[in-house]
């Protein structure tokens, strides 16, 4: 080994070292930079990064190159940084104006003269993270021991930058969730495995009414649903609960409990509120929807009896149409009117939380036929119910379940205005729950609506789907009922393609 050949090893040495130590980009950014120019003798250099987003090199501002500078940007190909990153291949170019590739916008707006370039791909694992130049070689130009040198410096610059970048990501990523965590109003308490509490903030403190020590110390005097061991299993990536306190008054935490990885273990993140005026507000609702839907049936009652006196009596030939039309307006929308209050009352019986179910084995082909039987929507359309036969049944309360599908069916037929409407039951087992999906061919359901639509009340627009009638009670009521199965309710949906409601529920154990 010549003693040029030694000293520059050494020199590389001695720059790897030096990039190691640097961990604030920008800093690296600059050393990078100089210790270009340095390592092959070059009177300058040039440092593009690659913008992963749009596939563009650009100088980072951090360099100090100035506004001109800070505009420029390459896209992979073009000019000799491009070309570079495109074929990832180290290049010597010893005469810039001989090559097409060379711009002179830079040289006229800085007054540089560039005339030799040695470039180099800055990759790391194969990923480009962009392109380092050495510029003007001094006393000459650049040879096949400046590229290899100058390879192995992009070398140990590729490590050097993707180690400051994920220091500045965790120092970012550290300060958001401190800032996060201090500052929740939410109660947060993150344990080790085995319930100590490693960390918990100030809302934590003051719901718990002193800063915890244990998870299970911290609810002492709270009815957990579920339990606490529960809470802590490391088979479920995350579980709802609640804490209640009846006496000497309501008190409500609401919140998850999710699995969090520790370098000691496996530990638990709980995120909890106070829920207390939300739950008393929801006993609040849940009453006056029973209240008033019971008083309304009784006048209601009395409305559509008489309606079908006055019509009975009526001869649509000899009365004035303008009095049957009337009348026959008011049996109309009398009946409309039952038809959503029956729809209530079925919605607060599911609701309430004391509601029991008359399990059985139901088999989903006759649960679905009797549904689609029952829809006057769908009977009065001609709405066609493709439902192949599955042979699967369902551990479910039957009334429930038909009650469920049938609104599927409602609102399957309500947004497909077609003339010929048409909605498809499929069941398939799914592990061991059975998952009945129904489908429509409607306007399909937006994105950000994909979750909203089970609310209580909820509708999309009368303008986007020409909605006719309904209280927005009818997914809300089918999740409710999902719920108290243990299963599920989600909706599928691709706008202009209809929209899809997965119904899972337990299947039913073999005999």
């Amino acid at each position: 080994m010549s003693a040029s050949e030694s000293e520059r090893l050494e020199l590389l040495f001695e720059m790897g070292r030096l990039l190691a130590s640097k961990l604030e980009l920008a800093d690296l950014l600059k050393t990078v930079l100089e210790l270009s120019a340095r390592v092959v003798g070059a009177e300058t250099a040039s440092l593009l990064l690659l913008d992963a987003a749009t596939q563009e090199l650009y100088f980072d501002v951090a360099l100090g190159l100035g506004d001109e500078a800070a505009k420029v940007r390459l896209k992979i190909g073009q000019g000799i940084a491009g070309a570079v990153a495109k074929s990832r291949v180290c290049e010597i170019i010893n005469d810039v104006r001989a090559d097409s590739r060379w711009s002179p916008k830079m040289d006229e707006q800085t007054g540089f003269v560039t005339r030799s370039i040695l470039a180099a791909p800055i990759l790391l694992k194969g990923r480009l993270l962009g392109v380092v130049e050495a510029i003007n070689k001094r006393g000459g130009g650049f040879d096949e021991a400046d590229r290899s040198a100058f390879e192995a410096f992009a070398s140990q610059a590729a490590v050097a930058i993707e180690n400051a970048r994920l220091f500045a990501s965790l120092r970012e990523e550290r300060f958001k969730l401190e800032t996060v965590f201090s500052q929740m109003q939410d109660g947060a308490v993150l344990t080790d495995e085995g319930g100590g509490v490693l960390l918990a903030n100030a809302a934590a403190a003051r719901l718990l009414g002193a800063a915890p020590r244990g998870i299970a110390a911290a609810f002492a005097g709270l009815a957990v649903v579920p339990s606490v061991l529960e809470l802590m299993s490391p088979f479920k990536s995350e579980i709802p609960f609640t804490a209640t306190r009846q006496e000497p008054t309501l008190f409500v935490l609401a919140g998850h409990s999710t699995r969090a990885p520790l370098s000691s273990g496996e530990g638990r993140l709980f995120v909890f509120r106070d829920d207390t005026e939300a739950h008393r507000q929801e006993l609040l609702k849940r009453s006056f929807l029973s209240l008033v839907s019971h008083k309304l049936k009784t006048p209601l009652a009395v409305v559509i009896g008489f309606s079908d006196l006055l019509l009975a009596d009526l001869d649509p030939k000899t009365t004035d149409p303008r009095k049957y039309q009337a009348v026959r307006s008011i049996r109309e929308q009398s009946a409309k009117v039952g038809v959503l209050l029956e729809k209530v009352l079925r919605y607060v019986a599911v609701e309430d939380p004391e509601a029991k179910l008359a399990l059985e084995d139901v088999k989903v082909d006759e649960a679905v036929a009797a549904a689609a039987a029952a829809v006057p929507r769908a009977l009065e359309r001609g709405a066609r119910v493709e439902t192949p036969p599955s042979g699967l049944s369902v551990r479910a309360d039957r009334t429930l379940l038909v009650e469920a599908l049938k609104g599927l069916i409602d609102n399957a037929v309500k947004f497909d205005e077609k003339p010929d409407p048409t909605v498809e039951i499929r069941a398939a087992a799914d592990g061991k729950a059975v998952a009945i999906r129904v489908s429509d061919r409607g306007p399909g359901i937006p994105p950000e609506a994909h979750e909203a639509v089970f609310s209580r009340f909820h509708q999309i627009e009368k303008d986007f789907t020409g909605q006719l009638d309904g209280m927005g009670l009818g997914l809300a009521f089918v999740r409710r009922v999902a719920a108290l199965h243990g299963g599920s309710a989600a909706l599928e949906s691709t706008l202009g393609r209809g929209a899809t409601v997965v119904l899972r529920l337990p299947g039913s154990k073999p005999a």
